[in-house]
């Protein structure tokens, strides 16, 4: 069994008895390339491979338009599967919850909809969920040495630019790997700053996707976490996922003056994109990134389609 298809039989595991059996049917050739999985209220079960939308019957065959044969999934399904992602304790999840995803053994990270309860304008919690995303967290090794070949010895930071599901955090995952291990490069001390459990699969404290000898803060915010790492750590590298908020760039420049390379990610589809972003201009401003990564789309995850130098 490939480790993909590995990935997403984990995945899967969350979901209830009814939504699982029907998607363990599935051949393995969609299984490996399945990205998320999509539960709404009363709609058709959808899958995303990154380009194309599919729905599944309740025999595993895969539809590639809406029809009668396709799976749907009721309120009940929804409730179930909110039940055993939360471990049956909704309440332990609330701060996960109110920041609108939930991630769990293995990495992979459920987004949820439903209806939000404001306090003083902010979203204290959500009611009602509607609708779940799951998103298949795949840890695939050697995707970033041809980073590692170019830009080693590793001097400066490192900002991977891309759409969604275009392998940014894939590449995260395997640059902590090589950089912590010294495979094509010396050895770092590398610190992950994890957020949102993504690149570490971090669940009751241990980390389920190997990322070799890094020091691995889960849960932290980034500003947070940088600083923190900073004062306890000594890191040679810093590694973080989806940076942008003016928090994040006082935190990425504190850990740049204290000699830390920066390498993190930023949603942007282009490099056109990306410098059109007034937070862009931000981030280079601290000096802690002289090299620009822009990723291929979806449909090639993990490709590199530009290296630019600041």
């Amino acid at each position: 069994m490939t480790d993909s298809i590995k990935s997403f039989n984990s995945a899967t595991e969350i979901l209830c008895g009814e939504v699982g059996t029907v998607l363990s049917l599935l051949p393995d050739r969609v299984k490996s390339t399945v990205q998320e999985i999509r539960l709404r209220t009363g709609k058709p079960l959808a899958l995303s491979d990154g380009t194309t939308t599919m729905f599944v019957s309740e025999k595993g065959q895969i539809l590639y338009s809406i029809s009668d044969k396709a799976f749907k999934v009721s309120q009940r399904n929804i409730s179930d599967t909110f039940k055993i992602i939360c471990s049956y304790s909704v309440y332990s999840h609330q701060n996960e919850i109110k920041n609108g995803y939930i991630t769990v053994r293995g990495g992979h990270r459920i987004g949820l909809c439903g209806t939000a309860v404001l306090k003083d304008g902010q979203v204290s919690a959500v009611n009602d969920i509607s609708s779940l995303n799951i998103r298949i967290a795949r840890q695939i090794f050697g995707v970033s040495e041809s980073i590692i070949q170019r830009l080693c010895p590793l001097e400066s930071g490192i900002l991977i630019a891309g759409s969604a599901s275009s392998g940014k955090t894939t590449i995260l995952r395997d640059l902590a790997y090589r950089l912590s291990l010294g495979i094509g490069c010396r050895i770092m001390r590398t610190t992950v700053i994890d957020e949102r459990g993504e690149l570490s699969g971090t669940f009751g404290g241990i980390a389920y996707n190997d990322l070799g000898l890094c020091d691995i803060l889960n849960g932290y915010p980034k500003g947070e976490g940088i600083m923190q790492s900073i004062r306890a750590l000594s890191p040679q590298v810093i590694i973080c996922d989806e940076v942008g908020t003016d928090e994040d760039v006082k935190a990425i420049s504190q850990g740049f003056n204290a000699g830390a390379v920066i390498i993190a990610t930023i949603h942007a589809p282009s490099y056109t994109e990306l410098m059109k972003r007034s937070q862009t201009e931000k981030l280079l401003s601290t000096q802690a990134f002289r090299t620009i990564i822009i990723l291929e789309s979806a449909d090639r995850p993990c490709k590199i389609s530009q290296i630019i130098t600041v």
